[in-house]
């Protein structure tokens, strides 16, 4: 979000974050988990299949299918605990930066 057009902000400003949108956070988070689950389930893809097919030709199936099994089944597992994640900690954030304060950051 832009400052207002009323407030200049000169290298050195300090601001403080007070608080954060929850469910903003909590998307945010679940995407980025999202994105790591799909890279995670990509090794698995790889690897699975490596190491089934060193197995047999029946390795190599079950390997293969365990990985698309994997791509499809870790981004979402990964989305859903990282919302989940982000909604908690952003609601702690909240609540901590109440009682003592937000972050302090500098700006220019």
């Amino acid at each position: 979000m832009a400052a207002p057009a009323d407030i200049r902000l000169t290298p050195g400003t300090k601001m403080v974050i007070k608080s954060v949108n929850v469910i903003k956070l909590a998307v945010f988070q679940a995407v980025l988990a999202a994105i790591v689950g799909l890279i995670a389930g990509i090794f698995v893809l790889l690897f699975g299949s490596m190491i089934g097919r060193m197995s047999g030709d029946t390795g190599a199936a079950a390997g293969l299918i365990g990985g698309i099994g994997a791509v499809i089944f870790l981004p979402i597992l990964y989305g859903v605990f990282g919302f989940i994640g982000g909604a908690i900690g952003a609601f702690i954030y909240n609540l901590v930066a109440g009682v003592i304060g937000g972050i302090e950051i500098e700006v220019e």
